[in-house]
């Protein structure tokens, strides 16, 4: 396992080169944390909001960036690590100079302007992600520059996946794998299912530093919803205290990500033996996920992962018990471009990778979800191998 290298770099290179191409642009600039670390490998450790940071990719010439002091040492890291594909930074100051220390500049509309003209980029045509306050400041001292809001067009950038972020990929999903069949192992009456997932989440990490030294892993979420909450895809709002009981449907979410990329791994378990509709349900949605899943196929429609899943659970009569969409797209963001899977009809293009969890939400009873994380191809593969048998989800 390694950082993504520098193929990663010249294939993400080469698409924004073809992205100004076809916006007639002269470069990108990029302001949002996703599309920051897109461009340059670098995972920020501020929030722009607060602190703003500026990527600009030119059609011609390197790639420079506009960063908050704060950052100064956290860039030093990556750097020294020779994970980051950023060399030409200029920061600016944190707040006011009250002593002799080496003074940054402050003013950052002013900063932005001159390393634009500086660049050449002053009377230039760029697209931007984000129409930043900044960047309209800037705007004033370079009355010929064109800013052009671009979000839309750019969201093309990361829906295929370069093969070595497949790689990742594989690897972080083995290892949702390996912490799945602990949850099976620790499933039990009584248990409380916070204590539960922080238990999940401190084996997940102590395997992820077995498989990943040095690696960028961190978890967003181990996630476990029992019984009648379980028919809520995101809960009751009152986790705290909660604890499984005999009987129990339940649904957990295992959320990490590693060097920038996530994986989704999700289950349906029951807390003894299920009863019948119990039974019926959860088959009818792992039926849905391997339909979804089995639709990932290059030049099928987006859309036709959602309508495969949906055609099996209608074809169930559980069409009341569906109220979200089957999946979405997986990469740098857990819910990743393209966002409207439902109602997208573009054709699918071989190195996306989407979630598939079609879901059945009984209220009273519980839920019903199965995720699998799959990579669209002539032929799908699907990256999460939890198995889907009632008899390995009956526990306790």
């Amino acid at each position: 396992m390694a950082h993504l290298s520098k193929a990663v770099h010249d294939y993400r290179l080469s698409a924004m080169h073809r992205l100004m191409d076809r916006l007639r642009v002269d470069a990108l600039v990029f302001g949002t944390p996703d599309f920051f670390q897109y461009a340059t490998n670098y995972q920020l450790d501020v929030w722009p909001w607060e602190r703003p940071v500026f990527v600009v990719v030119p059609r011609n010439g390197e790639t420079f960036a506009v960063m908050n002091e704060l950052s100064t040492n956290h860039l030093r890291f990556a750097t020294s690590k020779g994970t980051v594909w950023l060399t030409d930074v200029t920061f600016y100051a944190e707040h006011p100079r009250v002593s002799n220390r080496l003074p940054l500049p402050a003013q950052l509309p002013e900063v932005v302007a001159a390393l634009l003209s500086a660049k050449g980029l002053g009377m230039s045509r760029i697209a931007v992600d984000t129409q930043h306050p900044i960047l309209a400041g800037a705007q004033r001292y370079l009355p010929e520059l064109t800013l052009r809001p671009s979000l839309a067009e750019m969201r093309s950038l990361r829906w295929v996946k370069h093969a070595e972020e497949h790689q990742v990929m594989r690897d972080l999903a083995a290892l949702t794998d390996w912490v799945q069949d602990r949850y099976r192992e620790n499933i039990r009456p009584g248990r409380l299912v916070q204590e539960l997932d922080h238990a999940m989440a401190a084996l997940m990490v102590e395997e992820a530093a077995n498989r990943f030294p040095g690696e960028d892993f961190d978890i967003l979420k181990c996630w476990t919803l029992t019984g009648a909450a379980s028919a809520s895809p995101h809960g009751d709002g009152a986790a705290c205290g909660s604890r499984i009981a005999r009987g129990d449907t339940i649904v957990n979410l295992i959320l990490p990500r590693l060097n920038g990329l996530h994986v989704e791994n999700e289950r349906t378990w029951f807390c003894g033996r299920p009863d019948s509709e119990q039974s019926r349900l959860y088959q009818v949605a792992a039926q849905a996920t391997d339909a979804a899943v089995a639709a990932a196929v290059v030049g099928k429609r987006v859309c036709d992962m959602d309508a495969a899943a949906q055609a099996v659970i209608e074809a169930a009569g559980c069409g009341q018990y569906i109220f979200h969409r089957t999946g979405h797209a997986v990469g740098l963001m857990l819910h990743e471009y393209p966002e409207d899977m439902a109602f997208n009809t573009r054709p699918l293009l071989a190195g996306e990778v989407y979630s598939s969890e079609p879901g059945l939400y009984v209220y009273g009873l519980g839920g019903f979800r199965l995720d699998d994380t799959v990579i669209v191809g002539d032929k799908p593969e699907v990256i999460v191998n939890t198995p889907k048998t009632l008899e390995y989800a009956t526990v306790a």
